[in-house]
């Protein structure tokens, strides 16, 4: 039984990679997506608003 006791910890923890694995693949793409882009989207356009001295987009660059 002491083999048991051995392979369990890693056995759990190999079917809760598994899981981890298994719900990201499913939340990327569909409506998740798009979610996503647009908070990202919405993240970098404030950081380039934060920036002092950022050029406009489509300006030159430095």
């Amino acid at each position: 039984m002491e083999y048991v006791a051995a392979l369990l910890p890693s056995t759990v923890m190999a079917v809760a990679f598994i899981a981890l694995i298994v719900t990201i693949v499913k939340s990327q793409g569909g409506a998740n997506k798009a979610k996503e882009d647009a908070a990202v989207d919405a993240a970098l356009s404030r950081a380039e608003a934060a920036r002092p001295g950022t050029p406009p987009e489509g300006g030159a660059a430095r």
